[in-house]
């Protein structure tokens, strides 16, 4: 499959990130650069309104007619796709990157997130965009939205590339119930260090560390900002819809095409993602 020969050429690189300049960044990665021009698109009201962040990258190489949408995991904005994005628009392929909400520089809801929420903000990304089909590319967490999306759009999705994706099984089986207080308390105390262990643990990642560094410090870096409790609530809130909302079920009903892409060190669990 020539797609998955681009993908694994483009993960070789997906974590050498260079290092951006300290400053302090706003909970919408305000001072955050990305590769590519970000757009925003102003979603269906709700219960507050909403923005969703994007990068749609046009091809380098050849047109070859098709669009891929690249779907993040929860520990890292958008652009740590830069090599991908590159390979894939290199290809011919037009690329959509989007910031599900309440990550990235998208909104950051006060509101529980859910799975059928993303979903739904996704599919009327394409719709903007005016994409009936596309492929997939899935990392992480971005493979449970991947499989919620293929259930609950399945016109939208031709192909699907699950790259250590979580959600393989039903955490609620094993993980007991944490309440939200308790792990932002957590998560609030989580030290620059202690953050970079987490990612280079949690990924089984084989860079050094230094190549994550940027990202280490988007995450204390947001906790200048005054909405930094805005920011922590989101990112809790999407801890608990891994854990209370499983895809596992679904997945063998997806009827698209689909590439499973595990390292031998990857291991499935909702703090990893």
């Amino acid at each position: 499959m020539r797609m998955a020969a681009i993908l694994a050429a483009a993960l070789a690189l997906m974590w050498a990130q260079p290092m951006r300049a300290a400053e302090v960044y706003g909970i919408g990665l305000e001072g955050f650069a990305y590769p590519y021009p970000v757009s925003m698109l102003t979603l269906p009201a709700e219960s507050e309104p909403l923005r969703m962040a994007y990068m749609d990258v046009k091809p380098t190489g050849t047109a070859n007619g098709r669009a891929v949408l690249l779907l993040h995991g929860r520990n890292f904005p958008s652009s740590y796709w830069e090599p991908t994005i590159k390979a894939f628009s290199a290809a011919g392929y037009r690329v959509i990157v989007p910031d599900q909400v309440g990550f990235g520089k998208s909104s950051k809801p006060l509101a529980p997130l859910s799975f059928d929420q993303l979903a739904r903000h996704t599919a009327a990304l394409l719709d903007s965009l005016q994409l009936p089909r596309v492929d997939i590319v899935a990392h992480s967490l971005g493979g449970m939205l991947a499989v919620r999306l293929a259930r609950s759009y399945p016109d939208r999705a031709q192909r699907i590339v699950f790259e250590a994706p979580i959600g393989l099984e039903d955490y609620r089986n094993f993980v007991p119930p944490v309440e939200t207080d308790r792990i932002m308390a957590d998560e609030d105390r989580l030290t620059p260090e202690g953050y970079r262990t987490q990612l280079m643990t949690n990924y089984s990642l084989t860079l050094k560390p230094d190549a994550i560094t940027p990202f280490v410090e988007a995450r204390m870096r947001i906790k200048e900002s005054a909405e930094y409790p805005r920011w922590l609530r989101a990112f809790v809130n999407s801890y608990q819809m891994i854990w209370g909302q499983p895809v596992v079920y679904e997945i063998p009903s997806i009827r698209q095409p689909v590439l499973f892409i595990m390292g031998g060190n990857d291991h499935n669990a909702p703090g990893r993602a």
